[in-house]
This record gives structure tokens, C-alpha cells and sequence, in this order.
């Protein structure tokens, strides 16, 4: 079984941003789709920016994972939503909304082999089924594959990449990367938003909704992935989170009265099984620990066995030192097992 709070870290996650869709689909009416966006990522900086200003990065900690980061930033926040709008002007809608699925099978291929993140039988397997059902979820009878279609595919390109990088960062809180990830996204999306396609029918409150929206179903969904990411692994992480279109339809049927389709509900009973089979996916063999210095969060364990001088031992975050360490035991490839095999 994998690590507990990491799957109830992305599992919150993929629920916040579940609810955000039906919520900022009523925003939608009147606005611009790369607008609402670009509002939805800076609604994600506002709500991680008391953390920013109370505990700002240091300077050393930035230049450790810049490189990561400017990667993360650059393709999740610039690169992906640019082509995703050059992809959507000729592309069907139906078409989008299945091409979009191809942001989990990105992270996943990537993982494994541009990262060498361990999946095996059962978390690959377990992508395949949350894949499908994602198509079933959206599949239209209209769907076509064009040009254009591909500049989409290379936004899901980008955003696996995105999702692959940003979990190997641990020099600097998951509230710092939301901040800047939300800061730079915002930014391009909004830019791109109001250059291409204006800002649409926008009133005061829509655009105070579209913040608040982003508070929680990006700024707080953002930071609980990249928490339970650091303790699952991208690929892991992104199969739990690819549950939020479920989630979000869940809601629409409870919160705004949607019909139930039989389709809708075979979809979720085969994420469901996917879901399943990526929690039993530990692999057990003898593995050498290097020492580390890194920040995340975690508990007391094997492979945190320092005190603290109030006795303090519950789950909390700091700057910590690992020692060199060989043993074996069942791991995920969380930020202390990205050895090779």
C-alpha cells in the first residue's frame, strides 16, 4: 500500500479542482475561456501569497531547483496553455476534450523514461483504465483527429512534463511552487486571454468568483498535489489526480442537478479500479539512500529519525538532513527512492 497521506493529499487535490470545474463553469457564461483561466492562476497566487510573504524562499533554496522550476513555469505555464489556444481554434470540441485525457499517458511515459520513475504491472495498467475512462467520460460521436489537434497533444506534452518536474522539487515548499507556477500561468494565460479572443462579457463579481474559484480549486488543489506527488511520485500522483473529472461530474449531478448517464457511470467504476491498482504498486527490494539535504512534508519515521528540542512528532515540514542508509523495504519512487533499477 502506498503512502497514506500523500494518496489523500492528491485525492483532496483532484476533489478541489473537481469542484472548481462546475463552480467556473458558471463564471464561464461571461468570460473568455483563456481569461477565466488566466484569473483562475492568479487566484491560486493570492491564496499562497501570506505564505510567500511570511516565508519567502531563501535565495540558496531558489537556486537549488531553479532549474526545475524555470522548466515547470516555462512548460506548464507558457509553453502548454499557448498551444493548447492555437490548438483549440480549429480543433472540435469533442476532439479537445479527448486529446486532453493524453495529459496523464504524458506524465506517465515521461516519467518512466526521461525520469526513470519505477511504475510496474499494476500502476501501468492502472493509467490505461483511468485513461479510458476519461475518454468515455467526454467521448463524442463528432470527435475528429486534425492538424491542429496535434498542437493540443503537445500541451498535454507540456503539461506531463510540468507534472514530472515539479514533483522532484524539494528545496522549496509546495506553496512556494504554487505561488510561482500560479504567478507566471496567471500571468501568460490572462496576456494570451485578452490578445486573442478579449475579455468577453466581464462584470466585477465574475472576475472576484474567478479568484475565488482559483483560491481553492487551484491555488490549495495545486499545493495538495505537489505534497502528495513528493510522497507518491508523478505518475501516481497524476492517476489519483485524473479522478477529477469524476468528481466534478459527481458534484454537477449532486450541487447542480445534471442527468446521470450510464456511460458517466461506467467510467468511474473503471477509474475507481484504476485508482485501486495504483495504491498496491510498492515495489520491495535493497536500495542505498544518499545523504540529502531537502525540505518537505513528512513524519518520523525510518527515514526521518531526527528529534526536535520541544518533542514535537506529528506531520510538519522543514529543511532536514538524511544520512547515508541500505535497507529494504516497500517504497513508491516518492523523493527519497528515484534510484535506478
Amino acid at each position: 500500500m502506498v503512502r497514506r497521506s500523500g494518496v489523500r493529499n492528491c485525492a483532496l487535490a483532484a476533489l478541489l479542482f473537481g469542484a472548481s470545474t462546475p463552480a467556473a463553469s458558471v463564471i464561464a457564461a461571461d468570460m473568455k475561456p483563456l481569461v477565466l483561466a488566466g484569473l483562475l492562476y492568479l487566484g491560486a497566487a493570492l491564496a499562497v501569497l501570506p505564505w510567500w510573504v511570511s516565508r519567502r524562499p531563501t535565495a540558496v533554496a531558489l537556486r537549488a531547483d531553479l532549474g526545475l522550476l524555470s522548466v515547470a513555469i516555462v512548460a506548464g505555464g507558457a509553453v502548454g496553455p499557448a498551444l493548447l489556444t492555437a490548438g483549440l481554434v480549429e480543433t472540435p470540441a469533442a476532439t479537445a476534450s479527448l486529446l486532453l485525457n493524453m495529459e496523464l499517458v504524458a506524465t506517465v511515459v515521461l516519467a518512466a523514461t526521461l525520469f526513470r520513475e519505477h511504475l510496474g504491472r499494476n500502476m501501468i495498467l492502472a493509467a490505461l483504465l483511468v485513461t479510458v475512462a476519461g475518454v468515455l467520460l467526454v467521448w463524442d460521436p463528432g470527435a475528429t483527429v486534425n492538424a491542429s489537434a496535434l498542437l493540443i497533444v503537445g500541451a498535454c506534452a507540456c503539461w506531463g512534463l510540468d507534472n514530472s518536474v515539479t514533483s522532484r522539487i524539494d528545496q522549496i515548499s509546495p506553496q512556494h511552487v504554487t505561488f510561482l507556477k500560479g504567478v507566471v500561468a496567471g500571468s501568460v494565460n490572462l496576456a494570451l486571454g485578452l490578445a486573442i479572443t478579449g475579455a468577453g462579457n466581464v462584470g466585477g463579481w465574475s472576475i472576484v468568483g474567478a479568484l475565488l474559484v482559483g483560491m481553492l480549486g487551484y491555488g490549495a488543489s495545486i499545493t495538495l498535489w505537489v505534497r502528495g506527488a513528493h510522497q507518491l511520485g508523478a505518475a501516481r500522483g497524476q492517476v489519483i489526480f485524473s479522478t477529477a473529472p469524476f468528481l466534478g461530474a459527481a458534484l454537477a449531478w449532486i450541487v447542480l442537478g445534471d442527468s446521470i448517464d450510464a456511460v458517466q457511470v461506467v467510467a468511474m467504476a473503471l477509474a475507481a479500479t484504476g485508482v485501486a491498482l495504483s495504491l498496491h504498486s510498492a515495489h520491495e527490494h535493497r536500495h542505498r539512500h544518499m545523504v540529502l539535504e531537502h525540505t518537505h512534508e513528512h513524519d518520523h519515521d525510518e527515514h526521518h529519525d531526527h528529534s526536535h528540542a520541544d518533542g514535537f512528532a506529528g506531520r510538519h515540514s522543514h529543511v532536514h538532513a538524511h544520512r547515508e542508509m541500505v535497507h529494504a523495504h516497500p517504497h513508491v519512487p516518492d523523493l527519497h527512492h528515484r534510484h535506478d533499477h
